[in-house]
């Protein structure tokens, strides 16, 4: 085929193709799924594959995502983190005191899970018997005038993580300011109390005999008042120090039991998705488009010998036969090793087809006309038959794709995914591993179920509208 006429034939496709409003709307959505796919290391970060089985300790837990509040009758506080130069700006010498003064807005009506001081590192010297090492006190100005100190010469060496929250000195420091304030105690649950309360909405809550039991949020500033002490010989670096506000929300999609941000998670997957998807569907279309012309052309013993087969691969069924595959494989199956066996299942519904409109195809004139002139059976498939099979090969490629990326789906949600790579499935796989369904985690199970379904409707409006445009008979209806 001359350019001029390829370039023609391709205009014309254009035009027909433009006027399917389904079709321009798939179109518009696999060129969003591709950008996404693309962007993933600009719109999150380059190593979160790398990262991904691991946990992610400076992320709240199994949060929701932070437009939640809006929905909500309860304000909960987002994460948040000071780090970098932003710390950096913060820190002031006296002496030998390094003094990192924090203020925090808390506008919530739950404040955040925990406090932490993380990656402060101390270095430590030993004089004889004695050992010095850095300390830290920390003390809390509320917005009701109250001053509080949470942490009092608490030493630490190396690189430390300090969870004002869960700190047992902090714990008792909370219960002994309430008796000062005259909070009634039971000293028989002192104890229960230290262990069981929620120490960041005690110090976030307003003074009540009840703040113990049900704390009401204290809205306004916070001053936190760090005091760093480094007696000779010791020092205290803060080059990776972080100061973090543990959210009860997270981002666009909330966390996992991991802290992984499931954002990341969702678009990493496109990669993934996209990829298997799309190989899947070519390469099986291509060997069932090629073995279903051959087996049409040859006709005969071969043809017979051929349908035969792939009578025979149709009725082995696929799943079972890739969870085997799966489980021999150690239980969990390689992405390149995905693609193979859904190809190798893929194509036998379309050699079917293919044969049927074959032998259409191999009655034409211009086929008995290239066989009288010597051509070879070779030359009559590839020049002859299957360009005319190229329409029909087009729309099955785009309609193959929900099927694969839903097989890939289902392989990493039974746990015989590649687990290394960031996957749809795999987050399915965790949720339900974790119990996200029956605890409630519902931004954990919908947006990986509604990228899948996006994906499988993309292709399915890019497929019919090629359907439509590419056969005569679908055109008139």
């Amino acid at each position: 085929m001359r350019w001029v006429d390829f370039k023609e034939s391709l205009s014309e496709f254009w035009s027909e193709f433009r006027r399917q409003k389904s079709g321009m709307l798939g179109l518009a959505l696999l060129i969003f799924l591709i950008f996404i796919a693309v962007a993933a290391p600009v719109l999150t970060s380059p190593d979160i594959p790398d990262k991904w089985q691991s946990f992610w300790v400076d992320n709240p837990k199994n949060v929701p995502p932070t437009w939640i509040n809006v929905f909500s009758s309860e304000d909960k506080a987002p994460h948040f983190v000071i780090q970098g130069e932003e710390l950096q700006k913060l820190v002031t010498v006296n002496d030998s005191e390094y003094v990192i003064e924090v203020k925090y807005d808390n506008k919530y009506d739950i404040p955040p899970q925990d406090i932490v001081i993380k990656d402060v590192v101390g270095n430590s010297s030993s004089t004889g018997r004695v050992r010095r090492k850095p300390s830290i006190t920390v003390i809390v100005e509320r917005p009701d005038g109250k001053e509080l100190t949470l942490l009092k010469n608490y030493k630490f060496s190396g690189e430390a993580v300090i969870q004002l929250g869960s700190n047992p000195q902090v714990r008792d420091a909370l219960i002994q300011w309430l008796k000062e304030e005259g909070v009634p105690i039971d000293p028989t649950e002192e104890f229960q109390l230290k262990t069981l309360m929620d120490a960041t909405k005690v110090l976030f809550g307003k003074l009540s005999d009840d703040i113990l039991t049900n704390p009401q949020p204290l809205k306004g500033e916070y001053k936190f008042k760090l005091i760093f002490k480094t007696p000779a010989g010791t020092s205290v670096s803060f080059d990776n120090t972080k100061i973090i506000f543990t959210g009860r929300t997270y981002g666009w999609l909330g966390t996992d039991f991991k802290g992984r941000d499931l954002l990341a998670g969702i678009i990493w997957g496109s990669r993934v998705s996209l990829v298997i998807g799309i190989s899947v569907a070519v390469v099986s279309v291509l060997i069932g488009i090629f073995y279903g012309v051959t087996s049409a052309y040859l006709g005969g013993w071969s043809d017979e010998l051929m349908m035969r087969f792939q009578e025979f691969m149709a009725s082995i069924p696929s799943l079972p036969i890739l969870i085997l595959m799966g489980t021999y494989f150690g239980g969990h199956i390689k992405l390149w090793q995905i693609v193979a066996l859904l190809a190798l299942f893929g194509w036998v519904g379309i050699a079917r087809v293919a044969r049927s409109m074959a032998l259409q195809i191999k009655e034409q004139t211009y086929i008995e006309a290239a066989r009288v002139l010597g051509a070879g059976t070779g030359r009559i498939i590839f020049k002859h038959m299957v360009p005319q099979l190229l329409p029909y090969a087009f729309a099955q490629m785009a309609l193959s794709v929900p099927s694969a990326v839903l097989s890939e789906a289902s392989l990493s949600y039974l746990g015989l995914g590649d687990p290394t790579a960031v996957t749809w499935g795999q987050i399915l796989h965790d949720a339900q591993v974790a119990g996200a369904a029956v605890n409630g985690y519902w931004w954990w199970v919908i947006p990986p179920g509604l990228a899948i379904a996006l994906v499988g409707l993309t292709f399915v409006l890019i497929g019919t509208a090629l359907d439509r445009v590419l056969n005569p008979r679908l055109r008139r209806l």
